[in-house]
């Protein structure tokens, strides 16, 4: 577990760093920082999977929010952004959390999913699929909310498709409805958080998919597979989690570095 969770936080800094990169390139229109960002995402994406295959998902989930508050940190050499009161507060919050989280979090539950469940995420995907078509057919402000919703419900349901591949092995993965899921609702969350971000406010998009992609998987964790914390740590997890995601929806700003609008001052 101990390797997950460090996996789950390099994760986090690999998206967090990379977002802050590829901001950088293109403000400064260099490619090399642009194309280094994309790599971390790369190299995030595939530590998050890792986690997500030896943590409780409401671990992995906050951590991925928390990806915000090292894109903060990483803004201040990259673009010469100057962090607030607010916004340190907000950085302790999130790391406080996590570290909460790491210490009470249990082992991934034991629990499997049946071949029904895994065709229903796949229908979901699929509906989310549709809702994203809808989403950018609908003008602003009403699309970009709507873009915010199916992509932080995207990333959601693209953490419960991979938690619910029984088998990693490309032969076991082309039969599998859940490998289908995991192509379908993560490349509509990506598009819709994307798009969004372009359509309307970066806060508004971002807090949106802070909470689809945190919520819905912490949930489903302990339903589904019965994630739990380690003995007497709940309430301990509870205030994690909160302080985390809390923490990211102050940070949300950050999600787009570089549009001009977030809540800090340049250094001279």
């Amino acid at each position: 577990m101990t390797g997950a969770f460090a996996a789950a936080i390099l994760s986090a800094i690999c998206y967090g760093v990379g977002t802050a990169l590829q901001a950088a390139g293109v403000r400064r229109r260099r490619r090399l920082p642009f194309l280094g960002g994309v790599g971390l995402d790369l190299l995030g994406f595939a530590a998050q999977l890792v986690a997500l295959r030896g943590l409780p998902l409401f671990v992995v989930q906050a951590a991925q929010a928390g990806n915000l508050a090292v894109t903060a940190l990483a803004c201040v050499p990259l673009l010469g952004i100057r962090l607030g009161t607010r916004q340190w507060a907000a950085v302790l919050a999130v790391c406080a959390g996590l570290a909460l989280l790491g210490a009470s979090s249990g082992a991934e539950g034991t629990a499997g999913t049946g071949l029904t469940t895994r065709f229903v995420l796949l229908a979901a995907a699929l509906v989310l699929g549709a809702g994203a078509l809808l989403a950018a057919r609908l003008r602003p402000p009403g699309g970009p909310i709507i873009q915010g919703v199916v992509a932080g419900l995207g990333f959601g349901l693209t953490a419960l498709s991979v938690r619910a591949v029984p088998a990693l092995e490309p032969a076991a993965l082309v039969r599998d409805p859940a490998a289908y899921a995991v192509a379908v609702s993560g490349a509509c969350a990506f598009l819709s958080f994307a798009a969004g971000l372009q359509r309307g406010a970066v806060t508004t998009v971002s807090a949106l998919v802070i909470l689809g992609e945190t919520a819905l998987p912490a949930v489903a964790g302990i339903v589904l597979w019965h994630d739990r914390t380690r003995a007497g740590w709940t309430a301990a997890a509870v205030l994690g989690f909160a302080l985390a995601v809390a923490g990211s929806l102050v940070l949300a700003r950050f999600a787009e570095p570089g549009r001009g609008d977030e809540p800090v001052t340049p250094t001279g």
